[in-house]
């Protein structure tokens, strides 16, 4: 059995306005190349495959291209997608029926019945190899939300988060060991934040709550031959354990993430048995500059900026740049500046950041405030008015609430 293993796509992403879409159509194109090069027997797409919950038409029809793709020229791929803390789970849900039918397997959210039991048969998935025949299968659990967990039963002293979280993977895979037979896999698939995991700096949310609802690998008992996480764009090993594994973002989704080496993973099984894991490094169809280096005073930017050589480039090829600067006290017409020295460049000016002498950097988008993270702000009033950091205990408070007000933003949608 060989899977396949990719994440977080967010697709409808936007970096400081600018489109993502070549960079996302060049990846979906490799996708295909590599699943036909790997052979493979299953596509596992851990989530977030949506950059919101609302994202643009366009977004939809380069799913629905690429998953007719995969039907008329791999038939015979089985196919699994979740949804992720950025999807609705109800948008993802709606074409269920006909995805089924030809045999594409997304679930956006947890489902129950009248009597509040789960419908198991939604999330354990048959994986099938060349010979037809069923040889794992894939307890495929989306992102779980505080409304998806049943904690009634729970007792006052357990963190009834983590233990809800822990309660409906464990009924999920419980269900699975009573149908999967000794010869074949039962792999686990979730998006959610583990312990010890290391987030993005810029472009990933916290969630269950913040950082202290890290879930621990005990999540994921032996019997899972593998498991296939989504959420953190860096690719990493959960706790040690080889057979946890986050593939990562296909494509940098924030400048933080410009050293990142974005892959996909190859997996293989052997009955019920992990082979081997071998990434596959993706090419960066879009290069993410940073000018310069580290932050130096305006003059000097300017002058790096005007020398600054790039090869001529069509608009949606051309690198993203960001420009770090050293002040003393806030200066007027800095972008106006910046924009004449890159004038005729083949490079796209998407964050100006700003560094003072006497604090901290606060970082600045070149677009708008809508487009800066609210804990970037916060940050920044709290300097502006302090001159000192956040305590880590009130930047973990914001934190909270930021976390609850993104969670009802979207059960709303």
């Amino acid at each position: 059995m060989k899977i396949i293993h990719t994440s977080d796509w967010h697709l409808g992403h936007q970096l400081h306005g600018f489109s993502r879409e070549y960079e996302h159509q060049c990846f979906l194109d490799k996708l295909i190349e590599l699943l036909k090069q790997h052979q493979s027997d299953a596509l596992l797409v851990a989530g977030d495959i949506f950059d919101s919950a609302n994202p643009p038409a366009s977004a939809w029809q380069m799913l629905y291209r690429f998953l007719a793709r995969l039907a008329k020229e791999l038939p015979k791929l089985n196919v699994v997608m979740i949804g992720g803390n950025h999807d609705s789970p109800s948008k993802l849900d709606a074409p269920h029926e006909l995805l089924k039918a030809f045999d594409l397997h997304v679930i956006g959210g947890i489902n129950r019945d009248n009597e509040g039991e789960l419908d198991f048969s939604r999330y354990l998935i048959p994986l099938t190899n060349k010979d037809d025949q069923v040889a794992a299968w894939v307890a495929a659990v989306p992102f779980l939300r505080s409304a998806d967990l049943r904690n009634e039963e729970l007792t006052s002293d357990q963190d009834r988060l983590i233990a809800g979280v822990d309660r409906l993977y464990q009924q999920v895979i419980d269900y699975g060991q009573t149908i999967a037979k000794p010869d074949q896999a039962l792999i686990g698939m979730g998006h959610l934040y583990m312990a010890s995991s290391q987030l993005s700096e810029m472009s990933e949310r916290r969630i269950l709550g913040g950082n202290q609802h890290a879930l621990p690998a005990s999540i994921f008992p032996d019997c899972l031959s593998y498991v296939a996480l989504g959420h953190l764009h860096l690719p990493q090993v959960v706790a040690k354990q080889d057979r946890i594994r986050y593939c990562g973002s296909p494509i940098p989704l924030s400048l933080a993430e410009r050293n990142y080496k974005h892959q996909v993973l190859a997996v293989e099984l052997k009955e019920n048995q992990l082979l081997k894991i071998e990434p596959i490094l993706l090419d960066r169809v879009v290069d993410l500059l940073k000018v310069p280096t580290k932050a130096a005073p305006l003059d000097e930017v300017l002058q790096q900026l005007n020398e600054l050589t790039l090869p001529e480039l069509p608009l949606h090829q051309q690198p993203f740049l960001e420009v770090a600067i050293l002040l003393d006290q806030p200066q007027t017409l800095i972008r106006e500046k910046i924009q004449k020295a890159l004038e005729g460049k083949s490079v796209r000016l998407a964050k100006i950041t700003t560094h003072y002498q006497r604090q901290e950097a606060v970082t600045f988008s070149a677009k708008q405030l809508s487009e800066v993270s609210p804990s970037d702000v916060f940050s920044y009033a709290w300097q502006q008015k302090f001159e000192g950091d956040i305590s880590p205990e009130l930047s973990q408070a914001f934190a909270e609430i930021e976390s609850q007000v993104q969670q009802q933003d979207e059960e709303k949608s």
